[in-house]
């Protein structure tokens, strides 16, 4: 007997591997890998309004996975803007298939475990496993961002930009495979085409 199993996540492969070998089946499972890649978290960051982004930054950087909500409000202001952007980028990767269905948000809200009837979060986190993953996403952008403002090119508006253009390839050298350049911090392929999410500002 053999069965063919495409799209199975890791964990419910090594079951249905562990069943089928009790019964003396031969298993082809393809699986689906759904965690954060350092080129997935690029493309997550690069898809976020300006706002979103600095709010990402934050959690990655200054609070090393964990940022309470009162210094994201100091810095951001309202959480109401950048807190819907990142809960759109995730589902929208996955409609755009940059991610497969099932990828986790990288980051999530805390909410006050001695006062859970109210509803404001206290605080936002990241798995601490995604935090290098994220920062290394972060040095790629500040580099291109680097390599763009280096060329006289310059952001269009919050989180929009001006042009795209193709770098010397002597600017790029040691660093990842750059073709296209988002000025505002992130590389592009050329056949990438951004939904921008206009949220109000709160």
């Amino acid at each position: 007997m053999k069965i063919t199993i495409e799209g199975a996540s890791e964990e419910f492969a090594e079951k249905v591997l562990a069943l089928a070998a009790q019964q003396g089946a031969e298993l082809t499972v393809a699986t689906v890998q759904t965690g954060w890649s350092v080129d997935r978290a690029e493309r997550y960051l690069r898809s976020l309004p300006a706002g979103a982004r600095r709010f990402a930054e934050m959690v990655i950087l200054d609070g090393d996975g964990y940022l309470d909500a009162d210094q994201l409000r100091s810095v951001v202001g309202r959480l109401n803007g950048p807190t819907v952007a990142l809960s759109r980028a995730v589902p929208r990767g996955v409609k755009k298939g940059w991610w497969p269905e099932g990828t986790p948000a990288p980051i999530n809200p805390v909410s006050d475990p001695d006062n859970p009837s109210w509803h404001q979060n206290i605080a936002y986190r990241m798995d601490a496993g995604n935090v290098p993953v994220f920062r290394e996403a972060l040095a790629r952008l500040a580099f291109t961002q680097g390599a763009a403002r280096a060329a006289g090119l310059h952001p269009g508006g919050a989180g929009k930009t001006s042009a795209s253009w193709t770098p010397d390839p002597s600017m790029l050298e040691g660093s990842p495979d750059v073709k296209f350049v988002d000025v505002d911090g992130g590389s592009l392929p050329a056949d990438d085409d951004q939904d921008d999410d206009h949220t109000p500002r709160s």
